[in-house]
């Protein structure tokens, strides 16, 4: 078992039964659904950007636009792109 501090999770990712703890350090998984862990976190600091997908905003190093016009996030320190499906799109309409 570990601990790991929220301010450390860079993005959750649902995973079959589990959910994915990604961090700077590394992965874990936890058993706790999306929608239910995205009750307990502070809004003003995660955001839910698809079913499956929920990012740190502090995480993000920008915000960019694919061929469909949806946004596409690009974390600080990690390789992976997050994709952002319609229905959480209008968070990033600023961006």
């Amino acid at each position: 078992m570990k601990m790991i501090a929220i301010e450390d999770v860079v993005y959750f990712q649902a995973e079959d039964k589990y959910t994915k703890v990604v961090t700077g350090d590394g992965e874990a998984l936890i058993r706790k659904s999306i929608k239910d862990l995205f009750e307990e976190l502070d809004a003003d600091a995660f955001w839910q950007i698809h079913r499956g997908t929920i990012v740190n905003l502090r995480a993000i190093a920008r915000v960019d636009r694919d061929w469909r016009d949806q946004p596409v996030i690009t974390l600080k320190g990690r390789d992976e792109k997050l994709t952002v499906s319609r229905t959480f799109a209008h968070r990033f309409k600023a961006m």
